[in-house]
């Protein structure tokens, strides 16, 4: 055996040194775009924050807090005396067309995971989940323009005779629930499936059914993940634009009747962007104040999502 020299010692302590600075520059760079990109989006959302807030209070700097929060009537294009800036008819449209919508894509989205996860078969589920997810990546303005053409004139008129206008949050309720579907199907099927299989097993030496196992055993241990799954979902309803403002209307309404039109913040936001209002004018800000309202509805669902999840979380070995 062939003694080794100091000098080839050397040269192999130096050889380690640089592939580990090497290594150690690598890494490096990649933490430093990770963190890049951390800060970027950062940045984005407080630039976005503060776009909104500076906007809104030049706008409170003239309308009431009170009467804009509390009014009932919501004309803000209008002149005179015919101006009013409640954005209550706003809110209830939102809400209350996210609530048809959540009527339809809650047990419909629930039945769906559970379908997956306990009882379709692996061919199957690798089918059907796809097709869920592409459902959910469709333009939108297919799902509105489906409302206006074929909800309202052969479904809810032609089949079940329903006199509603050719505008009306109904129709814009029904397709909304049918976009929300998927995100609650698949996210509600992927925490039932990361329930361990020891749980299923148990309650099948028992002698449960799958029935049985699935709703007392599986959806219990899964409750975090699916509350997550529907906040997510009326999450996304309540922030959805074109749908509403092709099928839904553009009048705000606080009736109950769905068969009416009916406005939302995100629809209003769009119809009023696009057209020409000139900058700097209190019509013009009303965009921004509404566009802060929602953001504010979102980020307060959203803090409930992560209360309710960190409350339920269940932890298995």
């Amino acid at each position: 055996m062939t003694p080794v020299t100091s000098t080839e010692r050397e040269r192999v302590r130096t050889d380690l040194v640089r592939a580990r600075s090497a290594r150690s520059a690598r890494e490096g760079l990649i933490k430093g775009i990770l963190v890049l990109a951390a800060l970027l989006s950062i940045a984005t959302t407080t630039a976005i924050v503060f776009t909104l807030l500076q906007q809104t209070l030049s706008f409170f700097g003239t309308v009431s807090p009170w009467d804009y929060f509390t009014g009932t009537k919501w004309t803000p294009l209008l002149a005179g005396d015919q101006q009013s800036f409640g954005v209550l008819p706003l809110l209830w449209g939102t809400f209350y067309l996210t609530g048809i919508g959540l009527l339809v894509a809650i047990p419909c989205g629930l039945l769906a995971a559970i379908y997956l996860s306990e009882f379709a078969k692996p061919r199957v589920r690798k089918a059907v989940k796809p097709i869920l997810e592409l459902l959910a990546g469709m333009p939108t303005i297919i799902f509105g323009y489906f409302a206006l053409t074929f909800v309202t004139p052969t479904i809810l008129r032609g089949l079940f005779g329903i006199p509603v206008n050719q505008f009306n949050g109904l129709s814009a309720g029904l397709v909304l629930g049918i976009l929300v579907i998927p995100t609650i199907a698949s996210v509600s099927e992927d925490a039932m499936r990361s329930v361990p299989s020891s749980l299923r097993e148990g309650a099948y030496g028992l002698g449960a059914g799958r029935l049985q196992v699935a709703l007392r055993v599986v959806f219990p241990a899964a409750l975090s993940g699916i509350v997550a799954a529907l906040i997510l979902g009326a999450s996304r309803a309540v922030g959805e634009t074109v749908i509403i403002l092709i099928a839904g209307g553009q009048e705000p309404s606080m009736t109950l009747n769905p068969t009416q039109s009916f406005q939302s913040m995100a629809s209003f936001i769009a119809a009023t962007a696009r057209g020409d209002i000139p900058q700097n004018t209190l019509k013009y800000e009303t965009i921004f104040v509404v566009g802060f309202t929602l953001f504010c509805v979102t980020l307060l669902l959203n803090g409930i999502s992560a209360k309710v999840v960190g409350r339920f979380r269940q932890v298995y070995e």
